[in-house]
């Protein structure tokens, strides 16, 4: 039979954490920090963005700096972060304070992410829609703890990985920035804005119906078997658009579902814009690297080969994101459509400019492409070597 390391012990959730479960009405609330669980990000356990007070109503929870906000909701999402100020947050969060007695307060969050707690929580969150983890069910599970000099061991360690992982996020931030820069200094030599004035005095400024060919597709009907069984053609929905390079989808449909329904193929290399669609979706740019079928929410321009890059496109469209989203309008929902895209203005100098800025662009997205892997490597060997740490049971 197997035993615990050496100093370890089984102890209750319970005993080395305070369940914090101060209830606090937003109205009354001292602060400007509200954090929702959409504002937890399963990539760190740093708080990064937070909403106001003011944007919610019902009752929060109160939080102070250094507790650790854990989504009980949806546990599988491993949403978690340490507070660096005092707040109030969703009720669907466990507010947990460590009892330094029994366990450091820095080696906390690293607990809460290990693969040995978090399959624990999600194997005792109840409700099928959204499983949720109940606080009398959690505390009275045990898990292996090591002796506080242990603790302190580990900690250090885990924090080292964080350290080198966020410094490589900000080197990340950083290239995206000058991208974003280079590609504003490309446009603004000739013609920059979206706008009548500068359309007027410059001649290089076309409508994009003028240079490129722009239509939507649709979506074939769930109910004819024959248009998705089997399907090969990768069919892009909205949500899509968001992976900007797209190169697989979710669905696939059949030949006969584009030549019987309203879906239509794009070749690869085509630009396309999100029309519909929640949050920051809609206005948003994708770029496809297959040959792909799409739905009636995507705007597909095609370039004229003689006119335009079609990467070229997707990078104006990519740096225009809130002047598209701007032309949405409806009452129920605001949406964009077709016309509104074909009667977009962009810049068309000549191919070779054009050129210059692929070249340009091509080497930092490489270089962004490096450090992405980079930062992916970095959270395998802090994910494994916090498990390893946490999960270090057996003599």
């Amino acid at each position: 039979m197997s035993s615990l390391n050496h100093g370890w012990k089984m102890v209750k959730f319970g005993d080395i954490v305070q369940n914090v479960a101060v209830r606090v009405n937003p109205a009354d609330a001292k602060t400007d920090v509200y954090v929702g669980l959409e504002h937890l990000d399963p990539g760190t356990i740093h708080l990064r963005q937070w909403g106001h007070p003011s944007d919610v109503t019902g009752q929060k929870l109160a939080f102070k700096k250094g507790d650790v906000i854990f989504g009980r909701r949806r546990a599988y999402q491993r949403k978690l972060a340490v507070a660096e100020f005092d707040g109030i947050c969703s009720a669907h969060a466990l507010v947990v304070r460590a009892k330094p007695k029994m366990i450091l307060q820095e080696l906390l969050p690293f607990f809460l992410k290990s693969e040995m707690f978090m399959m624990r929580a999600i194997e005792i969150s109840v409700g099928s829609l959204s499983p949720t983890i109940n606080w009398t069910t959690l505390k009275d599970q045990e898990f292996p703890l090591p002796p506080i000099e242990e603790q302190k061991r580990i900690a250090e360690i885990l924090w080292a990985a964080d350290e080198a992982l966020e410094n490589w996020k900000v080197v990340l931030g950083q290239q995206i920035d000058f991208r974003n820069t280079s590609l504003q200094e490309f446009y603004s030599c000739d013609i920059v804005s979206n706008t009548a004035e500068n359309n007027e005095k410059n001649d290089s400024i076309c409508k994009i119906y003028e240079v490129a060919e722009v239509y939507s597709g649709g979506t074939p009907s769930r109910k004819n078997t024959f248009f998705w069984d089997g399907g090969r053609i990768p069919w892009i929905k909205t949500g899509e658009v968001n992976y900007y390079d797209i190169n697989d989808t979710e669905e696939k449909i059949t030949p006969l579902a584009v030549t019987k329904s309203a879906a239509k193929m794009v070749p690869k290399n085509t630009a396309l814009v999100a029309m519909y669609g929640q949050g920051p979706t809609r206005g948003r740019a994708g770029f496809t690297v297959i040959d792909a079928a799409i739905n009636q929410a995507c705007a597909a321009i095609v370039s004229k080969k003689d006119k335009l890059r079609s990467r070229y496109v997707y990078y104006y469209l990519l740096k225009e994101y809130k002047n598209i989203r701007a032309l949405a309008h409806g009452a129920a929902q605001a949406n964009i459509n077709v016309g509104m895209i074909k009667g977009f203005s962009i810049p068309v100098p000549s191919l070779q400019k054009q050129d210059e800025i692929l070249v340009l662009i091509g080497e930092i997205n490489i270089r962004i492409e490096e450090i992405k892997h980079h930062i992916k490597c970095l959270q395998n060997v802090k994910h494994e070597l916090g498990d390893i740490l946490m999960g270090s049971l057996y003599d």
